[in-house]
């Protein structure tokens, strides 16, 4: 018989998705780094452009940030919160020294398909768990994401 956690989802596929949960969180900190240097440094002919849409970019992973890991602790989980972890974690690496406009919509282009894939992964394990809150918040991450996707690769063409 399986165990079921304060808000009643079981507690060994909560587990799971509780590691998924901080491998993400692993990766939203370092696309949310690596969006906040390119607003730092960027320079160019799009600098004015790209200065705050880099910067729009980076307030809404922040947000993403603190979501993931109230949602990790609503399932009774601890997030992560070392950037030694989130580096060892992290499927999106760092970017370092980048200062050119396309090449850092490129990064994030990337970093953002990236985080889409692992949250379609998430929403099919939190849906087969029936956890509904996880499944919810991936949905909504995966939404917005797709037409930044669209946005990011539209600038590139």
């Amino acid at each position: 018989m399986s165990q079921v956690n304060a808000i009643g989802l079981d507690t060994q596929e909560t587990e799971t998705i509780i590691d998924e949960l901080n491998r993400l969180l692993s990766c939203y900190q370092i696309q949310y780094m690596n969006a906040r240097g390119f607003h730092w440094n960027i320079k160019g002919r799009d600098f004015f452009e790209l200065h705050v849409k880099f910067e729009e970019i980076y307030n809404l992973l922040l947000e993403k940030v603190d979501e993931i890991a109230e949602r990790i602790l609503t399932l009774g989980g601890e997030p992560l919160h070392a950037f030694t972890d989130y580096i060892e974690l992290s499927q999106i690496n760092e970017a370092k020294n980048i200062s050119d406009g396309v090449q850092a919509v490129q990064n994030l282009l990337d970093g953002y398909t990236t985080l889409i894939k692992m949250q379609r992964n998430i929403l099919v394990d939190a849906s087969d768990n029936e956890d509904e809150g996880t499944a919810a918040l991936m949905s909504d991450y995966i939404k917005e994401q797709e037409k930044l996707v669209w946005m990011l690769k539209a600038y590139l063409d």
